[in-house]
């Protein structure tokens, strides 16, 4: 009867809060969104420093937010890379977000390959530890349905900055920090697209804010290594006593030993 229910997950979206006040607002809206541009202003001044704040506030908001994502290999490092374009570091951003597209296919081939033996693209996959020749661990991963399209399209748009950067072009020069821009964001859809927890994604569904993985997908691959070590597995009953500092599940509830639909799970949590 229970579902795994997704409780870790990251993101960053504070950049919302630097959008220009709008006229049509009210004026405790404007007074309250004032407020919050400043103490997100006041944050990043304590996080990157106070020397260059307007152009580190201005890359801030340019990179827009960062997506909701389950806890995995990439946070880290996406964290990293969004940090060193704040602090003006655009070419190692734009290097790093190419490297990390890399480094999240190579991860995702080598924890799921061995699920696909009977696949054709397997033999072609199999013997090497490090891929950094993208068609092939995109097509492969996108074959065996690990890989959304909209994520395999987003890799393939990010593999050709990754080339343009990477091998020697003058222009780079001159062009770093747009060239830089445009990588993040790439990476970032891809997070958005393939990580996040809410979304439109086939493995999920939703009640009252709540996200779920479908019963039918609990056994794919990616969900095994991926998202179920982000979940708590709960009752239709369950409560969350506490969410910060850290999660708390409150599921003392007797159930009975039946298989219920996702459908019925959720006719079942509206009556908690």
């Amino acid at each position: 009867m229970k579902r795994y229910r997704i409780l870790a997950f990251d993101f960053d979206s504070r950049s919302h809060f630097l959008e220009p006040v709008q006229d049509h607002w009210e004026e405790r809206v404007k007074d309250q969104h004032i407020a919050n541009t400043k103490n997100v202003i006041d944050g990043l001044a304590s996080q990157y420093g106070a020397h260059d704040l307007e152009r580190k506030v201005n890359d801030f908001y340019d990179l827009k937010s960062k997506p909701f994502s389950i806890s995995a290999f990439h946070n880290k490092f996406l964290e990293q890379i969004r940090s060193a374009f704040v602090s003006g570091g655009y070419y190692a951003a734009l290097t790093g977000a190419c490297a990390l597209g890399e480094r999240i296919l190579n991860h995702m081939i080598l924890m799921l390959r061995d699920y696909h033996k009977s696949s054709d693209l397997y033999k072609k996959v199999y013997r090497k530890d490090s891929f950094d020749y993208w068609p092939l661990p995109i097509e492969a991963l996108e074959s065996w349905g690990e890989l959304l399209p909209d994520a395999a399209e987003k890799f393939r748009s990010l593999n050709g900055k990754r080339n343009h950067a990477i091998h020697f072009n003058p222009e780079v020069d001159q062009d770093d920090r747009e060239l830089a821009l445009d990588a993040i964001h790439l990476l970032q859809d891809i997070v958005s697209v393939q990580f996040s927890p809410f979304g439109a994604q086939p493995w999920t569904f939703s009640f009252m804010g709540e996200i779920y993985i479908k019963k039918d997908w609990e056994n794919q691959p990616l969900i095994k290594h991926l998202f179920i070590p982000n979940s708590a597995l709960v009752g239709p009953r369950h409560k969350l006593d506490s969410i910060i500092p850290k999660v708390v599940v409150n599921d003392s509830h007797e159930y009975e030993d039946r298989n219920v639909s996702d459908q019925e799970y959720i006719e079942l949590r509206k009556q908690r």
